[in-house]
């Protein structure tokens, strides 16, 4: 079976109810959890966007706005649209002042061919019902040429480190949350889907396998996060 066939990713459904529910104190309890770092992170992100002059950018999984917030601040000239499954989620995103936005499910854009320069998506692949196909619409929906950037949490290489953060994620994280949002069932998901998620290399070989020339990741804080970016055929 080639890497393009594998059907992995979540159940949208689950997923759609999930955000919606913890959507009001989404950003706070992500702001505790990563102790901020989660800010930077999405800097970075805007900061490599920017370097490309993009005219358009896509902004999936936008949830409450945060990068699409922070692109849009780096590249003022660019129309950056986000698109999430999720309304209430949409509705913390106009609390920053972004007005481009619309409820759409990643895996079925409104979008026609070749729309956009660049899509961006944070912490959102690894919630989509099928990680291959959300690959190709988003590969369907840029230029050519136009480049990918996903970022999303992954686990540490360093066995100490990796151990520790496990252990964080499966103990820590889930109870914190919990007491933030009143949702602690969906923050076990949340960490769950993490250790299922490819990183690395394995998320370059779906990532080229589906849609794009190239790809290769940056790791962030130690391997917490990545930073995968890649590019269409041109």
């Amino acid at each position: 079976m080639e890497p393009s066939d594998v059907k992995l990713g979540q159940d949208a459904d689950f997923v759609r109810g999930a955000f919606g529910k913890i959507a009001p104190r989404y950003v706070l309890t992500n702001h505790v959890l990563s102790l901020g770092i989660d800010v930077l992170w999405r800097n970075k992100t805007a900061r490599k966007v920017a370097e490309l002059k993009p005219r358009r950018v896509l902004d999936l999984a936008t949830g409450s706005g945060d990068l699409a917030a922070a692109v849009q601040r780096k590249c003022p000239d660019a129309l950056v649209l986000g698109a999430d499954f999720s309304p209430p989620m949409l509705q913390q995103a106009r609390g920053l002042g972004l007005k481009n936005l619309m409820v759409a499910d990643a895996m079925n854009l409104p979008v026609v061919d070749g729309a956009v320069d660049v899509v961006t998506v944070a912490f959102g692949l690894r919630n989509m019902a099928s990680w291959p196909e959300a690959l190709r619409e988003m590969a369907r929906v840029l230029r050519p040429g136009g480049s990918l950037f996903v970022l999303d949490f992954s686990l540490p290489t360093q066995p100490l480190l990796r151990w520790g953060h496990l252990f964080y994620l499966r103990r820590i994280m889930p109870w914190i949350a919990g007491m933030l949002t009143g949702e602690s069932a969906a923050y076990r998901y949340l960490c769950s889907s993490i250790e299922k998620f490819p990183a690395g290399e394995s998320m370059c070989t779906l990532i080229r396998a589906n849609g794009f020339a190239t790809a290769q990741t940056e790791p962030l804080s130690f391997g917490i996060a990545s930073l995968y970016m890649a590019t269409k055929a041109g």
